[in-house]
């Protein structure tokens, strides 16, 4: 055996609010195989699927009820996070900022009562839960090899499995690929994770060495630099790579480009009243784009040229002669790189 890759993935957390377990809430599961559009819908979440659902939900005819403790899309741009929640509350949708639910129950007409920390009583015919994940790594035995089950699993570059101190555990035959090591829960980076990781295990049973620069063979680099991610709101969500505040907690030295998306001119011709906007995060001491995020309708189309100048790390200079085919992409690039000066 050369080795053994844990990629189990991982379920919804469902936190420990009380009465919440009991009161059978849906989580993302059962909300995409929901047969009958609840009346009221209450969500305890604010993230993208607390999102995306809300979203689908109005639009079903549901009267829904947002509980977003941390923001909408807080980890987000605060414009995406803005747009969406104004976006929501268009929708008829109760978006609580800072709301909390302190206990849940579920009534015996089916309904359930939700009790916030302030005492306000919520009433809903379903609730969504949807704050984040757990690992599925509980009944693996992973205690026999010094790690504590229902455990994230940390894992070098090369999603080789490491412990406290490190090192690689069992001496470097464990791997973990997908949700279950925490790096990106995202179903498109498990796979990047999983070439990666089958590369890297054919290589070492050859005896030959890993490729683990950045951008290596044998290494998931966009992971923490550029990872590609749409969010199916309205408006819609496109992001790679780092927010400004990630990319100053990085220690970069930043210059922060803004657009509207209004001001270009395929914006009318797409869809009228059309509002969105653009960010690009430029570090400065390379003169690269290392985070760039727009909202709008049908914003996803641009995130593929975004993508190639983050991973590419393209100088600026040089993407004044790169801007893509497409007249509307090219115009918003033009209009950032205009902002930004040669």
């Amino acid at each position: 055996m050369h080795a053994v890759v844990v990629a189990t993935g991982s379920g919804a957390l469902v936190p420990d609010i009380e009465g919440l377990r009991d009161a059978r809430p849906w989580t993302s599961r059962e909300t995409v195989a929901a047969e009958e559009v609840p009346s009221r819908l209450a969500v305890i979440g604010g993230g993208v699927v607390a999102s995306e659902m809300a979203t689908a939900f109005a639009e079903l005819g549901s009267s829904v009820t947002m509980l977003a403790r941390d923001g909408v899309l807080h980890l987000n741009e605060p414009f995406a996070g803005e747009l969406v929640a104004a976006s929501l509350r268009d929708k008829g949708v109760s978006v609580r900022i800072g709301a909390e639910a302190g206990s849940v129950k579920r009534n015996d007409d089916g309904t359930v009562s939700i009790t916030l920390t302030d005492g306000e009583q919520l009433e809903a015919d379903e609730l969504l839960v949807a704050i984040g994940r757990t690992p599925n790594t509980q009944d693996l035995g992973l205690d026999n090899v010094g790690l504590r089950p229902g455990a994230w699993l940390t894992v070098d570059e090369t999603m080789r499995v490491v412990g406290a101190d490190g090192a690689p555990v069992g001496g470097g035959w464990l791997y973990a690929a997908g949700d279950v090591n925490r790096r990106v829960l995202l179903t498109h980076q498990g796979k990047y994770q999983a070439r990666a990781v089958g590369d890297v295990i054919v290589a070492r049973a050859k005896g030959e060495p890993a490729d683990d620069r950045e951008w290596g063979r044998h290494v998931a680099t966009a992971d923490e630099r550029a990872v590609p991610q749409v969010i199916f709101t309205e408006p819609e969500i496109a992001a790679v790579g780092l927010t400004a505040a990630a990319a100053e907690a990085a220690g970069l030295r930043i210059r922060v480009v803004d657009f509207d998306l209004a001001a270009t001119a395929g914006a009318a011709l797409h869809a009228e009243g059309y509002q969105g906007h653009a960010r690009m995060v430029v570090d400065e001491d390379r003169k690269v784009i290392v985070g760039f995020t727009l909202a709008g309708p049908d914003v996803a189309e641009m995130l593929h040229a975004a993508t190639i100048a983050v991973v590419g790390e393209v100088p600026l200079d040089r993407l004044w002669h790169a801007v893509p085919a497409f007249p509307t992409v090219s115009e918003v690039w033009l209009r950032l790189l205009e902002a930004y000066g040669r």
